[in-house]
């Protein structure tokens, strides 16, 4: 009984730190570490003269359509790209199939290499399609498999937007966890249904999907008048292979912002930001206090599961008082016992923590469950796992080491009065 009750203590730790352990580590992953040095999300402070963007001097998480666009256009960079979240209609008639509202990213022709987007078929569009606003689009792999039954889809026509499109692309399963490039719907959202070039946003007036801030007034409700306006709603990134290329882009970030005061734009000092993908996780915070907070709350749970542990194992072995007298008075020396018990101690600790990550996937599905746009992160990581059973048959021979010495240690002669 007390070996039973010392693994499902052991078990319910081990099955606590491995559940935070998983989402702490799957939420602070970077998920383009190979390239994260190398792409940078753009900040221009083109805000109110009177008031940060951000307390306490920190300029806008966005750009404005007439940033984002001249940015892109200049070709400063290696890569660049602008793109904002927008949304819809999409009437497959020819398909057999009814309207559907389709979430979309407006974006540049630079979003799909920089960003290493994997292809099932075709590309993204090319110069002349950007330069020339075709109607092509890029289908996410679910919305092939549901427009397109999974086929390749590649010079398909699709009806959206009230015009006819044509499909360049088809993208294979590509869930970026944190979705580094655009956190508007959250760290973990998915990713957009359909991707079209970016001035096509103008063209179809197409609604502001994401997170949009303004500081002054729109002159008027015209689409257009929005668009040319100091409201920021577009993302912007930029690649850039090394410190030199880093340092010719800043330049001609602050030859722009210069250009544009000139032009009665930016009436706050200058303040441009280029932040990597690792910089830019840090400063998004995408792992909440609460979740650190939880994280070492589960550490130790798991150190005070331990510690009763090695109490259930002290009165398991107090029991034992008498057998091991009896033992030694036969001839068992005090290491051939100590080894015995030892084994004893490991073997629950191996049991403990497999029933632990049984308890954990349990866990983790119900964590899923809970709360939306987790689901992906919540597979359990065989390292970690590995990992957890380790400490804890290390955490049980180290606390079952004291009641297993103090066991074997009596005399003899009162053991075996016991």
């Amino acid at each position: 009984m007390h070996s039973i009750l010392t693994m499902l203590t052991i078990a319910l730790g081990i099955a606590a730190c491995t559940i935070t352990l998983t989402l702490v580590n799957s939420m602070s992953s970077n998920p383009i570490a190979h390239k994260s040095g190398q792409l940078f999300r753009v900040q221009l402070d083109n805000w109110d003269p009177n008031q940060a963007a951000i307390s306490p001097d920190l300029p806008p998480e966005f750009v404005t359509w007439t940033d984002a666009r001249n940015v892109v256009q200049a070709r400063q960079a290696k890569r660049q790209s602008a793109s904002a979240i927008t949304w819809g209609m999409v009437n497959p008639a020819e398909q057999g199939l009814t309207p559907f509202l389709a979430l979309m990213r407006v974006t540049s022709k630079d979003f799909f290499p920089m960003f290493d987007v994997p292809f099932l078929y075709g590309a993204g569009w090319d110069e002349n399609a950007e330069q020339n606003n075709d109607y092509v689009v890029v289908l996410s792999k679910e919305t092939n498999q549901r427009v397109f039954h999974g086929a390749n889809s590649v010079g398909q026509t699709l009806t959206m937007l009230g015009a006819t499109f044509t499909v360049v692309g088809v993208l294979n399963d590509w869930h970026l966890s944190p979705k580094f490039y655009d956190m508007s719907y959250g760290a973990f959202s998915d990713p957009e249904e359909m991707y079209l070039p970016l001035e096509l946003k103008a063209v179809f007036e197409l609604p502001h999907g994401g997170i949009t801030s303004c500081w002054k007034a729109v002159e008027s409700e015209r689409y257009d008048a929005f668009m040319h306006s100091e409201c920021t709603n577009f993302q912007l990134w930029v690649e850039l292979d090394n410190p030199q290329q880093k340092s010719q882009f800043a330049d001609y970030l602050t030859q722009y912002v210069q250009q544009q005061k000139s032009l009665g734009r930016f009436p706050r000092p200058l303040n441009n930001r280029l932040l990597n993908v690792a910089q830019w996780l840090e400063y998004k915070q995408v792992v909440k206090q609460d979740v650190q907070i939880m994280f070492w709350l589960s550490i130790m749970f798991l150190l005070v599961c331990l510690i009763n542990a090695a109490s259930l194992l002290s009165a398991k072995l107090h029991t034992k008082h008498s057998e091991i007298g009896l033992r030694r008075a036969l001839g068992a020396n005090f290491s051939q016992i100590v080894m015995q018990y030892s084994l004893e101690v490991v073997f629950i600790g191996l049991c403990g923590g497999l029933i632990g990550i049984i308890l954990a996937l349990v866990g983790l599905q119900g964590v899923a469950s809970l709360y939306a746009g987790y689901g992906r992160l919540i597979e359990l990581d065989i390292p970690i796992a590995l990992s957890v059973i380790l400490l804890a048959v290390m955490g049980t021979i180290i606390a079952g080491l004291v009641p297993v010495y103090t066991a074997c240690r009596p005399v003899l002669a009162t053991q075996l009065k016991q």
